[in-house]
């Protein structure tokens, strides 16, 4: 028994396949743009937070410095459970992008959690945790901030490749 197809259903058929494609790389594309967004607010409360310096109670540092941890891991949510998560599970067809992530996704997960560790660190800002190593930490954290932003690029920049 031979299965007539109508006209449009195989025309529906084909084009189906880019259309999906162009969806999908649409979607990335505002994901991309979404998250270097993020992380512009999240330069520009890292910045606040350490513009304060010397840290002593009277300086705004508690709300400044919540307001960057939450920022801080709210970005690395999004990056690991919308980017990272999706590329593990093989919702990427693109071999270069799976390449990029294997190789930066190990340094993302270390970093992921240095960020939780200062964030877990600075839930409860004491005036023995601003005095003893809030400077130093808040350094760390933004060398560390440098080296993610640096491999999340290129993982963008492999997301966002023609081929």
């Amino acid at each position: 028994m031979q299965t007539q197809t109508q006209p449009g259903a195989q025309a529906q058929a084909q084009t189906q396949g880019p259309i999906e494609f162009v969806e999908r790389r649409g979607h990335t594309r505002d994901l991309v743009q979404r998250l270097l967004a993020e992380r512009q607010d999240l330069l520009v409360a890292f910045c606040e937070v350490a513009g304060l310096e010397p840290y002593h109670p009277d300086k705004p540092v508690r709300s400044l410095l919540r307001k960057f941890c939450q920022l801080l891991v709210d970005y690395v949510a999004v990056v690991h459970f919308e980017l990272c998560t999706r590329i593990a599970d093989g919702g990427e067809r693109r071999a270069g992008v799976r390449a990029v992530a294997e190789e930066v996704f190990p340094r993302l997960s270390a970093i992921t959690d240095e960020v939780v560790e200062f964030n877990d660190r600075y839930e409860v800002l004491t005036p023995e945790k601003l005095a003893g190593g809030l400077s130093e930490d808040l350094s760390r954290i933004g060398e560390t901030l440098a080296v993610r932003f640096e491999l999340e690029d290129r993982l963008f920049a492999a997301l966002l490749a023609r081929s």
